[in-house]
C-alpha cells in the first residue's frame, strides 16, 4: 500500500496547544504542581472523546493549566516538531492562543519566548522552517483581541500573522474588524477560521471585512456555489483538517469529506491536523486517512502537498518555497 506519510508538506493549520499529548500533560503537571482530574494518562486519553466543538474546547482550555513557564512551551513545540518531521512536514505555520494563557496569569512574553526558543532551532534540529501566527479567541471580546495585539507589539519580529479561532457560531468575523485593520497596518498576514460550524456567509465576511488571505476550514463554502466560484477564481487557500472534522462531528465519516469535490471545483485546498493530540492524527495521518477513505491517487496527494507550499506565507523566501516544491516533485511513492 502507498504510504504518503513522508510526502514533503507544509502544515498551515496547527494549534500548538492542541499538540499536548497526555504523557506530556502529566509530566508538566507534576513539574508545576498542577493536579489533573484524571487518574492517569489512559484516563485522560479516554477523555479525548468529545461530542462537539464546545465539549472539546472545555477539555482543551482546562488542560492548558499545565503550561506555566517558557520551558513548558518550548517542550510543547519541540514535541510537535519531532512528530511532524517524522510525517514529512518541512514547513509549519503554527497557531497559538495568547488569551488562553494571559487569562491564567501567564504573560504573553513567556508564551512567545518559550515557543520561539523551540522554533529558532527547528530547522537545525528537525529540518522544519516555521512561522508563528497569533490567534484571537472569537468568543472573547473585540476589546480583548485589541489588547492582545497591543501586548504582542514588542514581539512582532517573531509573529508572521494573526488568526481567529475558538467557538465560531454567534461570533461573526465582523466582530473583529478593528483588530484586523490594525494587524494589516502593522504588516501582519491575516487568516481566520470560518465555515467550520458557522455558515458560508462567515467565509465571505472573513474575506470582505477582515481581508484574510487564507480561510481555515471553510468546508461550508460548498453550500454557496457563487462563493466556491470566487474562492477558486481568487485562489484563496482553504486549510482543511479532515480528522478534526470527523472527531468534532462536522462530518460523520472521512468517506463523507468534501475534499475530492472541493479539488474538482478548482479550490486551493490543503490538508492539516488542527489539534492532533486530540483528534487522533498528525499531518501525515490526515493524508493517509483521506487517501484511504476517498481513494485519492498519488497525483492528487502530490497536488495537496504542492498546494500546502503555495498557500504558505513563504513570500519572503521564494527560493525556499521553490526547494520544497522540488522535493514534492522528486518524492517517490511506494513506501520509500
Amino acid at each position: 500500500m502507498h504510504q504518503p506519510v513522508a510526502l514533503p508538506k507544509a502544515e498551515l493549520h496547527l494549534h500548538i496547544e492542541g499538540t499536548l499529548e497526555p504523557e506530556l500533560a502529566f509530566a508538566l503537571a507534576a513539574r508545576n504542581g498542577v493536579t489533573l482530574p484524571y487518574a492517569d494518562t489512559a484516563a485522560l486519553r479516554e477523555a479525548y472523546r468529545f461530542s462537539d466543538l464546545q465539549s472539546f474546547l472545555d477539555l482543551y482550555y482546562g488542560l492548558m493549566a499545565v503550561l506555566r513557564t517558557a520551558e513548558d512551551f518550548t517542550e510543547l513545540a519541540d514535541a510537535y516538531l519531532e512528530r511532524a518531521a517524522a510525517q514529512g512536514v518541512r514547513h509549519a505555520e503554527i497557531f497559538f492562543d495568547p488569551q488562553a494563557h494571559t487569562a491564567r496569569g501567564v504573560p504573553i512574553g513567556t508564551v512567545i519566548e518559550g515557543l520561539g526558543a523551540s522554533l529558532d532551532r527547528a530547522e537545525e534540529r528537525y529540518g522544519i522552517s516555521t512561522r508563528l501566527i497569533m490567534c484571537f479567541l472569537r468568543d472573547e471580546s473585540a476589546e480583548s483581541a485589541l489588547a492582545t495585539l497591543e501586548a504582542a507589539k514588542p514581539y512582532l519580529d517573531r509573529i508572521t500573522g494573526v488568526g481567529l479561532d475558538s467557538a465560531e457560531v454567534g461570533h461573526p468575523p465582523a466582530k473583529f474588524r478593528e483588530v484586523y485593520e490594525e494587524a494589516a497596518r502593522l504588516g501582519l498576514r491575516r487568516v481566520a477560521h470560518a465555515g467550520e460550524e458557522g455558515p458560508a456567509a462567515y467565509v465571505r465576511e472573513a474575506l470582505d471585512v477582515l481581508g484574510v488571505e487564507r480561510i481555515d476550514h471553510g468546508l461550508r463554502c460548498m453550500e454557496d456555489p457563487e462563493l466556491v466560484e470566487r474562492l477558486a477564481r481568487e485562489r484563496v487557500p482553504l486549510t482543511l483538517c479532515p480528522l478534526s472534522n470527523v472527531r468534532l462531528r462536522v462530518i460523520d465519516t472521512l468517506a463523507d469529506h468534501p475534499l475530492r469535490t472541493m479539488m474538482a471545483a478548482g479550490l486551493l485546498v490543503t490538508v492539516n491536523s488542527d489539534d492532533p493530540a486530540y483528534f487522533g492524527g498528525y499531518a501525515g495521518d490526515n493524508y493517509d486517512g483521506v487517501r484511504e477513505a476517498l481513494g485519492l491517487t498519488d497525483a492528487q496527494l502530490r497536488e495537496l502537498a504542492r498546494n500546502s507550499f503555495r498557500a504558505s506565507f513563504l513570500d519572503d523566501d521564494e527560493p525556499r518555497r521553490a526547494r520544497y516544491l522540488a522535493e514534492v516533485e522528486a518524492y517517490e511513492f511506494g513506501g520509500k
